[in-house]
């Protein structure tokens, strides 16, 4: 069902007929305030364009899932409340910014491959000593960061056309080659992309209780008890995921039939953990230098543009850092336009800052190093 919100308490039932042809006594008005009290998730209400929509029975089949609509309940969710962003995109669409060139990710996907064929090979042939080792350990560790990357386009439905095609793909990329759940990933990125840098809603800068951010955080982490229920729904119940298991554990397989002749069973597990504890590391970095440094805050109801722009910035570009970061050094361009390919980010810059710049937005673009070390200071 839908009604019309009165902004700020003021009538707008004129407004709403006018749009819609309807008779000023089938439309029903609310002011935020009232809106505001559907954020349950029993009762989810959102605004867009000026209607109200109940979507409390429709929020399971969300494609971010149940928590992104969860997030903006009670809220106005209008994905694109600013003209001249609305005219950006129509205009990106008619460049053909959001195809993809195919051929860029079979190059991507064919160079993770080649580097774990590589390191089977050299550990085959040269025996498993100290520098081998240590070798393949970099070429894994490369081969894990860039699968990272790969399934992040993926997971955005930036590489094909159908997303089935980008789910299956996504699926063996992060389930076969890296180990890890598409569903897990989905949902918390999901969450992160709707909510960018808004604690307690936006999932990666969620820390506690050893490790807390932003000026807030500190506080509500020293007041907050984790349910023993909670915890148990979230890890036990509903959220196994059979397929994705199936997939994780053909990483595992693949790795022990690889290596395990070489190394053990034993050393076969240390081998994963360090390439994952150096992987873990260069991605977290990646991502996380765009947005820790930036504004971190409570919900403001911010419209989208602005709210994406002021909790994300740029690294500068280089083919280094273009490789390094998975072209995720566009941060701002990714959150604005999520479903655009990567390889098209540059190409939208410079619409995106003069954007900014005209609404008096900054646009950071930052030097590599000086982004890590904004990270921890």
């Amino acid at each position: 069902k839908e009604h019309f919100p009165i902004p700020g308490g003021l009538p707008a039932r004129q407004e709403a007929n006018a749009k819609c042809g309807l008779p000023s006594k089938s439309l029903s008005t609310y002011t935020w305030q009232e809106i505001q009290r559907h954020n349950q998730k029993t009762d989810k209400w959102l605004v867009i364009n000026r209607k109200v929509y109940d979507v409390t029975g429709w929020a399971d089949r969300h494609p971010g899932g149940r928590r992104v609509l969860n997030h903006c309940a009670g809220e106005d969710a209008t994905s694109q409340l600013v003209e001249d962003f609305q005219e950006l995109r129509r205009t990106l669409e008619t460049m053909n910014m959001f195809n993809a060139n195919l051929g860029f990710f079979f190059l991507h996907l064919a160079q993770v491959l080649i580097l774990e064929a590589l390191a089977w090979v050299i550990v085959w042939h040269f025996g498993s000593g100290w520098l081998i080792t240590i070798f393949i350990y970099f070429l894994l560790t490369v081969a894990q960061a860039q699968d990272s990357f790969l399934q992040h386009d993926l997971g955005h439905l930036s590489v094909f056309k159908k997303s089935k095609w980008n789910r299956l793909m996504q699926n063996f990329v992060i389930g076969h080659l890296k180990g890890f759940s598409a569903k897990w990933w989905n949902n918390r990125h999901s969450q992160h992309h709707v909510k960018t840098n808004i604690y307690p809603k936006d999932p990666d800068v969620v820390f506690g209780p050893f490790f807390v951010v932003g000026d807030l955080q500190p506080v509500k982490v020293c007041l907050q008890i984790l349910s023993t229920r909670e915890m148990f729904q979230e890890v036990v119940l509903g959220k196994v995921y059979t397929f994705d298991i199936a997939w994780v554990s053909t990483f595992y397989i693949r790795y022990f039939i690889t290596f395990g002749p070489f190394y053990g069973i034993f050393g076969t597990l240390v081998l994963i953990y360090l390439v994952k504890l150096l992987e873990s590391l260069w991605v977290a970095y990646v991502t996380q230098m765009s947005h820790i440094p930036m504004k971190m805050s409570t919900e403001e109801n911010q419209d989208w543009f602005s709210s994406q722009v002021l909790a994300t910035c740029n690294v500068e570009q280089s083919f280094f850092n273009d490789w390094f970061t998975g072209h995720l050094n566009f941060q701002i361009e990714h959150h604005l336009f999520p479903t655009m390919p990567r390889h098209n980010y540059h190409k939208v810059a410079p619409l995106v800052k003069s954007l900014c710049a005209k609404h008096g937005l900054p646009y950071v673009n930052k030097p590599i190093l000086k982004a890590f070390g904004d990270i921890i200071r």
